[in-house]
């Protein structure tokens, strides 16, 4: 991750070997946030693997803050649908 920003409350953060996947469901639980003001994503080229992520807050926090919570946020998204699955696969498997 690279982040390009001289002001702290608009940053570009650059994801690499990344895609519509991650940039789509970051930018869903980033706006999840009150504190954001804008917040999108663009891929430069389709033959580039890269995201150019952006975050502006209103200024009262930094733009890394929201950054870290969305993808804690949607990690905890992706563990419990992990989760459930396994739940119910291992229930149908015995049952």
């Amino acid at each position: 991750i690279q982040a390009d920003g001289t002001e702290g409350d608009c940053v570009t953060f650059v994801l690499h070997d990344e895609d519509h996947t991650l940039g789509n469901s970051l930018r869903y639980m980033v706006m999840k946030n009150p504190d954001v003001e804008f917040c999108g994503y663009c891929i430069t080229h389709p033959s580039e693997s890269k995201i150019n992520f952006r975050i502006q807050t209103r200024g009262a926090l930094p733009a890394v803050e929201p950054f870290r919570k969305g993808l804690n946020d949607l990690m905890g998204v992706c563990q419990h649908v992990l989760n459930t699955f396994e739940v119910r696969y291992s229930w149908g498997a015995q049952g």
